[in-house]
C-alpha cells in the first residue's frame, strides 16, 4: 500500500506553490484552496462517456480531454472532468483557460457545492462559454447546460434526464438513460 503524500501546510495556495507538490499528484486549486480529488471508476466511466459523445462532431481544430488542468489565475487551477480545448494545446498542461470552449463537471457526493457554485463562478469569470453539470447521484442522471451571459454569469439554458441535445460548443447529443444504465450495471444502485 502506498502512503499518502505529505503536503506542505498552507492556509492559502497560489499557482506558485504548486511546484512543491509531487508531480504525479492530481490536484485542483479553487479560490486558493488545494483540493486533491479522488474520483471513482464509475465517475471516470461517466466522464469517458461524455468525452465520447463530445468527440462525435468535434471540429478538427478542437479536442476533448478529461481531467486536464486549466490555468485561470494565481488562485485558480481547476481540472474539469471533461473539457473542450483548442487542438494546439494537445501537449500542454496546464492549458490557458481562454482556449477552453466547454467545461463539464460530474458531481460526486463530496463535490456538489464546489461543482455547482465555486467552479461555476471560476469558469464564468474566466470566460468559458459553456458549462455542463452532470448529476449522477439520483436514479436518473441529469445534465444541466449553462451558457455565459454578457454579465459573465452563467444562465441555465437546458436541463435533461433523457436525450440531451445542444449546439454548444458544437452539435452534441448525450444519451443520459444509456449513461445511467451503464452506471447501474457497474454498481449496486442501493450503494450510490
Amino acid at each position: 500500500m502506498t502512503a499518502a503524500p505529505i503536503l506542505p501546510e498552507r492556509h492559502e495556495w497560489t499557482v506558485d506553490n504548486l511546484g512543491d507538490l509531487p508531480t504525479d499528484l492530481p490536484y485542483e486549486l479553487i479560490d486558493g484552496r488545494l483540493i486533491v480529488p479522488l474520483p471513482t471508476a464509475v465517475h471516470q466511466e461517466l466522464c469517458v462517456g461524455l468525452l465520447l459523445a463530445l468527440r462525435v462532431n468535434c471540429p478538427a481544430e478542437f479536442l476533448v480531454s478529461i481531467d486536464l488542468s486549466m490555468r485561470v489565475d494565481r488562485r485558480n487551477e481547476p481540472r474539469p472532468d471533461v473539457v473542450a480545448i483548442r487542438r494546439e494545446h494537445a501537449n500542454r498542461s496546464p492549458v490557458p483557460v481562454e482556449d477552453a470552449l466547454l467545461a463539464v463537471e460530474v458531481v460526486s457526493p463530496t463535490s456538489t457545492f464546489r461543482d455547482m457554485y465555486e467552479k461555476a463562478k471560476v469558469y464564468a469569470h474566466a470566460g468559458i462559454g459553456s458549462y455542463w453539470v452532470v448529476d449522477p447521484l439520483q436514479e436518473r442522471i441529469a445534465l444541466t447546460e449553462y451558457a455565459l451571459g454578457a454579465d459573465r454569469q452563467y444562465e441555465q439554458v437546458a436541463h435533461s434526464e433523457d436525450l440531451f441535445v445542444t449546439e454548444r460548443p458544437w452539435k452534441v447529443s448525450v444519451d443520459l438513460p444509456a449513461l445511467a444504465a451503464r452506471r447501474n450495471g457497474l454498481v449496486d444502485t442501493d450503494a450510490r
